[in-house]
């Protein structure tokens, strides 16, 4: 097995400090989240709708923090089709999120704003993987093209 290069010790800490980077922007937009769901539910808003204002609060403050702050490579040419991605991988986590927020207020009675703390942990790890991997990374092999999306013809 060779050993590894030194490229490959500068890519751990990129990614460790990416890792890092969106854990505090993740944080940022839980809180900005969190507080639009608590907001929502004091407002009389049922559960599943206080969670999706919540989502789209915290969804737009992730995304500007993650191209602003934390990510400096990106796939995609087009922003728009960036943030299309981006929503649609947080779409994904949201109905992750609306599962686990089912089990923990509906079968374990947890009151719904600690049942929503308890679903950062995996929705955070789930989110971060697929949109390191779908749009923040350099594209494979050494003259590959960035990726494009092309619509159905």
């Amino acid at each position: 097995m060779p050993a590894p290069s030194s490229a490959d010790a500068t890519d751990r800490r990129t990614l460790g400090v990416e890792f890092i980077g969106y854990l505090l922007a993740s944080g940022l937009a839980l809180g900005v989240d969190t507080g639009t769901y608590a907001a929502a539910l004091a407002l009389g808003c049922p559960l599943a709708l206080a969670a999706c204002l919540g989502f789209l609060a915290g969804l737009g403050c992730a995304y500007l923090c993650s191209v602003r702050c934390v990510f400096r490579v990106r796939r995609l040419q087009d922003r728009a089709q960036e943030f299309a991605v981006f929503g649609a991988v947080g779409i994904a986590g949201l109905l992750l999120m609306q599962a686990l927020l089912w089990l923990f207020v509906q079968r374990l009675h947890i009151a719904p704003v600690p049942a929503k703390l308890l679903t950062a942990v995996p929705v955070f790890l789930f989110n971060f993987g697929i949109r390191k991997a779908l749009l923040f990374r350099r594209p494979p092999g050494p003259s590959a093209a960035p990726l494009r999306l092309e619509a159905a013809r």
